[in-house]
């Protein structure tokens, strides 16, 4: 059994800032999770993740610094980013989007589109902020070496116009007819595929107008299944389709 390594994400432009002799200087927020939540003391080993591909391990000196175990340019372990790419465009909803963020970055999403919809009503309570921060401890937790790309919030409008070249979903409840979304994954997508993106909308559903201008930028409706979801459940459940279609192309 692998040993279990904790993993601390600090962006490429942090560590830029590493020391010749590879030392790196800690924030407060790093040395606190190591210190006092983690337990861990000079010489405890653990990794550092860029969020950009690439892992080195990594030995706490003391409580302001750690050592890279190997040099800044020669990374332990260097990956590309997973293709095709998921995004998730995710209608901004009332006490759950934390948790949609957080299950979205777990379950392998790229790329998450927060949507403020006409039927979106928590335009006070928008917290970008936080959200970033959730993405990043979530991509630490289930140890991705890429840090999903949050985008901030957007008008539905403007998203119906991203990525005509993309594989765009539209998932959407009450018309029987239209394919499964993993359906309409195997029928018209693969490891080729640049970009496969899922819309998921607020608690009200799309509203007619937004469907009619979605089906007009090329979106293809599809359903998530056959009961009426919650909109951070249909969100969690479409982001776990996505990565179970992707997982079966390898």
């Amino acid at each position: 059994m692998a040993r279990e390594c904790r993993r601390l994400l600090i962006p490429p432009q942090r560590l830029a800032e590493t020391a010749a002799d590879g030392q790196l200087m800690l924030s407060a927020d790093q040395s606190r999770y190591l210190i006092k939540v983690l337990r861990y003391g000079p010489g405890a080993r653990f990794a550092v993740v860029d969020g950009a591909g690439h892992l080195w391990d990594a030995e706490l000196l003391d409580r302001h610094q750690a050592q890279l175990l190997q040099p800044l340019a020669q990374p332990l372990c260097s990956a590309p980013p997973p293709r095709p790419a998921l995004v998730l465009a995710a209608a901004v909803v009332k006490r759950d989007f934390d948790l949609v963020v957080r299950m979205a970055v777990e379950l392998g999403v790229d790329r998450v589109v927060p949507l403020l919809c006409e039927r979106t009503a928590v335009q006070g309570q928008l917290r970008p902020a936080r959200w970033q921060s959730i993405a990043e401890e979530a991509s630490e937790q289930c140890e991705r070496l890429w840090l999903p790309q949050l985008d901030a919030p957007m008008l539905l409008g403007e998203m119906v116009q991203l990525s005509p070249a993309a594989h765009r979903f539209w998932a959407t409840t009450r018309n029987p007819g239209l394919p499964l979304l993993e359906q309409a994954l195997k029928a018209g997508c693969s490891r080729g595929s640049e970009e496969v993106w899922l819309a998921c909308g607020p608690e009200g559903g799309w509203s007619p107008q937004e469907e009619t201008a979605a089906e007009a930028q090329g979106w293809q409706p599809v359903q998530l299944g056959p009961t009426i979801l919650r909109s951070s459940t249909a969100c969690v459940a479409g982001a776990a389709l996505l990565s179970s279609w992707r997982a079966a192309l390898d």
